[in-house]
């Protein structure tokens, strides 16, 4: 159904913001057609989103307090988890500038301590950092409904595995999931334990995937996830078996598939 435009309350070409007529505090970042963020201006801790939820459930259980994140949008993640630990140390990585600024100006979005913002390339920033220089990277970043393949290939997440124990990525998929899958198998080329976070019911919908250096917890993992306001199923490497990692195309300047991996 076609949202009221009275919930418009701003606009930037294919960026738009809308209040929530539901929760008067609530707003709602879109892009390309599609849900970016949801901040409440009243409660930074909020997070309506499912899939957002699940990343702090995994962010929380491995005691990442250093976190790189990969496609900020209104920062909600950040901003959530730093509400809860003031002494966390969170930098958003965004290649879109416009992204930062209107949600400066309509997303409550403010300079504080242990938020930093950077506009740059992604993979590029992660590959400038120090090893171990990071407790946890997220990617949280889309070009239409799709994870940047440069992002994600076997290449890039080795580059991850460098600079931090802990990498989580959100992939929105459709059913059979061919692009969890590849990214799966690449996570599972750079860390050892491999895993994932997903709706209950088994059709397209987000999957946040996550590598790990040191042995989850996976009993607790599922617990946790079992009791969240929208039931979370643990899904392990055997579950997600099935397509290849993408790699660099050095001659194209693309990705290619790699044989099956996981």
């Amino acid at each position: 159904m076609p949202r009221a435009r009275s919930l418009i309350v701003a606009a930037d070409g294919d960026l738009i913001v809308e209040r929530d007529a539901g929760r008067p505090s609530g707003r709602l970042l879109r892009q390309d057609d599609m849900d970016a963020s949801y901040v409440d201006l009243a409660d930074a801790r909020h997070l309506e989103f499912d899939y957002l939820r699940w990343t702090r459930l995994l962010v929380r259980a491995f005691g990442a307090r250093r976190v790189l994140h990969v496609g900020g949008a209104a920062c909600t993640l950040a901003r959530a988890l730093l509400a809860e630990d003031r002494e966390s140390r969170h930098e958003v990585i965004d290649v879109d500038q416009r992204v930062f600024e209107i949600s400066r100006a309509h997303l409550g979005l403010r300079r504080q301590p242990g938020l930093k913002l950077r506009v740059a390339d992604g993979r590029a920033a992660i590959a400038a950092r120090a090893e171990a220089s990071a407790d946890a990277i997220v990617v949280d970043a889309f070009v239409g409904a799709r994870v940047p393949r440069h992002l994600v290939t076997s290449e890039a997440l080795a580059e991850f595995a460098r600079v931090a124990p802990v990498a989580v990525v959100n992939v929105v998929d459709t059913p059979g999931w061919p692009d969890a899958r590849a990214i799966a198998a690449g996570i599972a080329g750079a860390y050892p334990h491999v895993g994932a976070l997903c709706g209950r019911a088994r059709r397209g919908s987000n999957v946040v995937l996550f590598g790990s250096r040191s042995r989850p917890d996976f009993a607790r993992l599922e617990n946790l996830a079992a009791a969240d306001a929208c039931p979370a199923r643990l899904l392990r490497a055997p579950d997600l078996a099935g397509a290849g990692a993408w790699r660099d195309d050095q001659e194209t300047g693309g990705a290619t598939r790699a044989p099956p991996g996981l």
